[in-house]
């Protein structure tokens, strides 16, 4: 256990979630108060010694459980207070001052504004093990000016956490700075639309979801939400109603890691990668969610806490919203013989949700839950372009002019989610099906017409290693061969990706030796509680060879066994004129949907929209 001095920092304390085999067996008496002990994780870094811990607490005794000191140099994230204490040192460097106010003109650093970007590793041995942080700087117009319009191209300082100063400025040339404001806030604009009519979301019944703490239920869905501040919101415990027992679906769902790779090989350019989830902490990012503004309609939501570097409470206000809306058409057949007796059912879906700024971007994480049994998962993508600065005359190759003398590298955004999935119970198998064409078979297939999905029951994590592959329409699924549908089929759920991408960077680049999850969309895992991050417990500044690429390289066998199923899905952004000043939101995601879980369609008890008359038409004007 440290002493606590003034060298140490708290980065982050998250509650250790109890093992599943607890969990199920508490099932739904955990009113009772038979519980666990609860306990936390602390990640504590000491700046004097240069050397990460993880303390494991018990809560109820308070007593520590376990402490591991990780070798010198492990680095885990850019904590709370850094932000802001690294903006202020880089304003108050004497040198800073000078180089701006030689190249500049600039003598108020007050409208300087700072990023800190993570250091990354680029081979380096000097830097190997400092704790550092490259910053990115912009100048303001005033106070409220868009910071990101007019990047300071040519300096880059470099800041030693463990020192707090800025331990020298890389000076990569002078470019102008941009001269156009590009500001989108209320306040700074003039002309609105004057034809938008107000829309009313309305539930003068209330929501149909209850909610007792963090557990939701709604339209035979249950569920727990959790919230850490590494991955932001998590999905926990996922059950449906049917036939009167609850069967288990998810156990544990979450965004585990990104990586956000830009395409520019300019040198003010080419080390800007940012692992968002495991350098910086989503859930430090979180957004205070807003009625009225984040979502429409009756919704409920939920406070966070954590604490900041040196142990204070920090709270975020409304950090997850839950609320239910109109999906549009649930299912719908219309007769021809009966043309004014259609049956139609609406479908509404759960929505839980948080946000988080990553300095310019926005991240949306929504999951949403519909009646048929279907779970989505989507990424919302929003927020302002990272952008260089451009000599006059110049046509940028890897980027896109946005505004006068300043244009927006390509980049990529990569996510990977881990989907801990207990399909009635435990032991489960993953299945990739391939759909493929038949040859010509004068019997089989005389007129060319036949496909058939070829299944394969996947048997060891290497086996498991798999991309998109759109010729076949391949898709996943999971099954319990324990447990069989009424036809005789094993019970299971679709796993099926959304928009995706590979990675353009090369296999040697640095950033993707640090990032080996993008290798595959899809690996799989047998359970390890010590597996949980995709590219390892720390990346940040980390060479590279941890997470899915080290574990899976075990090959061991992940049939009929409790596993993890992580998929990597990516959206490359080539920015158009149109994503300046600030974007219109992207989104990208996958859906899982049962598929010989239920008997039947499961929303078939779902009442119409309007109920039909004695007669059975419909009082519906056309």
């Amino acid at each position: 256990m440290p002493e606590f001095s003034p060298s140490i920092r708290i980065v982050s304390i998250m509650l250790k979630e109890p093992s599943k085999e607890i969990i199920y067996a508490i099932g739904d008496k955990w009113e009772d108060g038979n519980l666990p002990d609860r306990e936390a994780i602390a990640s504590i870094f000491d700046r004097s010694t240069n050397r990460a811990l993880t303390i494991i607490i018990n809560l109820t005794s308070e007593k520590i459980v376990k402490t591991t000191k990780h070798p010198e140099g492990t680095q885990p994230a850019v904590s709370y207070n850094e932000h802001p204490e690294v903006e202020q040192v880089v304003a108050d460097d004497p040198e800073f001052k000078s180089l701006l106010k030689e190249l500049y003109g600039v003598n108020d650093t007050s409208l300087v504004m700072i990023d800190a970007w993570s250091a990354g590793y680029y081979g380096d041995e000097e830097e190997k093990n400092k704790r550092l942080v490259r910053p990115i700087a912009y100048l303001r117009n005033d106070s409220t000016d868009n910071g990101y319009a007019r990047p300071i191209e040519g300096l880059r300082p470099v800041v030693d956490l463990n020192l707090m100063k800025v331990i020298r400025i890389e000076k990569l040339g002078k470019w102008d700075l941009p001269p156009n404001s590009a500001n989108y806030a209320f306040e700074k604009l003039a002309h609105f639309r004057s034809d938008i009519k107000p829309l009313h979301v309305l539930q003068p019944e209330g929501s149909s979801f209850t909610r007792q703490g963090h557990q939701i239920s709604w339209q035979k869905w249950n569920f727990v939400i959790g919230f850490n501040v590494r991955e932001a919101l998590t999905i926990h415990h996922v059950q449906y109603e049917d036939k009167n027992r609850n069967r288990s679906i998810l156990f544990r769902g979450s965004l585990d890691e990104m990586i956000v790779p830009y395409g520019d090989p300019a040198p003010t350019q080419r080390r800007k990668n940012a692992f968002d989830v495991g350098e910086y902490g989503m859930g430090m990012m979180a957004n205070s969610l807003r009625k009225g503004y984040d979502c429409f309609g009756p919704a409920e939501f939920l406070d966070v806490n954590f604490c900041d570097s040196y142990g204070n409470l920090v709270t975020i206000q409304n950090a997850v919203g839950v609320y239910e809306e109109d999906s549009g058409i649930l299912w719908k057949h219309t007769d021809r013989r009966f043309p004014d007796s259609p049956e139609l059912r609406r479908s509404r879906r759960l929505v839980v949700f948080s946000m988080s700024t990553a300095g310019n971007y926005e991240y949306g994480f929504f999951w949403y839950f519909y009646q048929d049994g279907t779970i989505q998962f989507e990424v919302k993508l929003t927020g302002i372009l990272s952008v260089g600065a451009i000599h006059k005359g110049e046509t940028p190759k890897w980027g896109t002019m946005v505004s006068p003398l300043v244009y927006a590298p390509n980049h990529q955004h990569i996510f990977n989610v881990r989907l801990d999935l207990d399909i009635e119970g435990m032991n489960n198998t993953v299945q990739q099906s391939d759909i493929v064409a038949d040859p010509l078979d004068e019997e089989e297939n005389p007129f060319e017409n036949a496909f058939h999905v070829l299944v394969k029951d996947l048997k060891t994590e290497k086996e498991a290693r798999a991309n998109l592959c759109l010729e076949t329409g391949r898709s996943w699924k999971i099954v319990n061969k324990a447990r069989k549908n009424f036809m005789g089929q094993p019970v299971g759920y679709k796993f099926y990706p959304g928009e995706n991408a590979i990675p353009f960077a090369s296999p040697n680049s640095w950033w993707r030796k640090r990032a080996g999850f993008v290798n595959h969309h899809v690996w799989v895992t047998p359970y390890n509680e010590d597996e949980n991050y995709a590219a390892g417990d720390f990346p940040n500044q980390r060479q590279g060879g941890d997470g899915l690429s080290k574990w899976t390289e075990q090959n061991r066998s992940i049939e009929n066994k409790d596993v993890v199923f992580w998929y990597t899905f990516g959206h490359t952004h080539i920015p158009r004129l149109e994503d300046y000043p600030i974007m219109p939101t992207a989104t990208i995601g996958f859906t899982l949907k049962p598929n010989g879980f239920f008997d039947a369609n499961p929303s078939l008890d779902v009442p119409p929209p309007v109920v039909p008359n004695k007669d059975g038409k419909l009082n519906i004007e056309i």
